[in-house]
């Protein structure tokens, strides 16, 4: 598979969704390219520490940009199980020439109305990619959700509503455990002290991903 965390807003967690997918496929037993497409680097920035901590990070980490990820990613996909595609925060040519070969987008969306105003330029990129790719499936879900209050719900009645990105149920809350753990170049699922609500968050997200969606 190859797995595209993307979006038009920056801030919105991509990376440290595809730091954590990565390291979590590579603990199963998955050959995995990370590709760091994204102009501040932070995904190649993660590897490197965790390179200095366990000398191997478990997966295959480069960077690429532009044109250059579709064209390199193709030439490299059949020697990886997957490859996940961390792009920046923006409407960019790496983030479209990924989504040219792309099987999965995964757009990370927080409850708050400057994330959501996003979803109709989201919605285009997605129709645009499809133009090319046509069998890109495109996915949606909370990050950063709030402990309580009404903007959960809200923000799931609209991303319901999308006709180009299917909303997926699993959230991953406002934990500062993602973070820090980040921060020690870890996954939240093997970091000590262990936050297990992240923990569990993380891991549905994951099966949703990796077990649910169609391959």
């Amino acid at each position: 598979m190859i797995l595209v965390t993307g979006g038009i807003k920056g801030g919105s967690g991509k990376t440290t969704l595809a730091t954590n997918l990565s390291v979590m496929r590579a603990r199963k037993g998955h050959e995995v390219l990370l590709v760091d497409a994204d102009d501040q680097q932070s995904s190649a920035e993660f590897t490197e520490l965790r390179s200095e901590e366990m000398d191997d990070p478990g997966y295959t980490c480069i960077r690429l940009d532009g044109k250059a990820v579709r064209d390199q990613v193709q030439r490299l996909q059949s020697k990886y199980d997957e490859v996940i595609i961390d792009t920046g925060g923006r409407d960019t040519t790496s983030q479209r020439a990924a989504l040219t070969v792309a099987d999965v987008l995964i757009v990370p969306f927080g409850p708050r109305s400057l994330d959501i105003w996003t979803l109709e330029r989201v919605e285009a990129l997605v129709a645009d990619a499809r133009a090319i790719n046509p069998d890109l499936r495109a996915y949606s879900f909370i990050n950063r959700a709030d402990h309580q209050g009404s903007y959960n719900d809200e923000t799931r009645e609209v991303l319901t509503d999308s006709e180009q990105v299917e909303f997926i149920s699993p959230t991953l809350g406002d934990r500062k455990a993602f973070a820090v753990a980040f921060d020690y170049g870890q996954s939240v699922v093997e970091y000590t002290p262990r936050d297990k609500k992240a923990r569990n968050e993380m891991k549905r997200l994951h099966d949703a991903v990796f077990e649910t969606v169609p391959k």
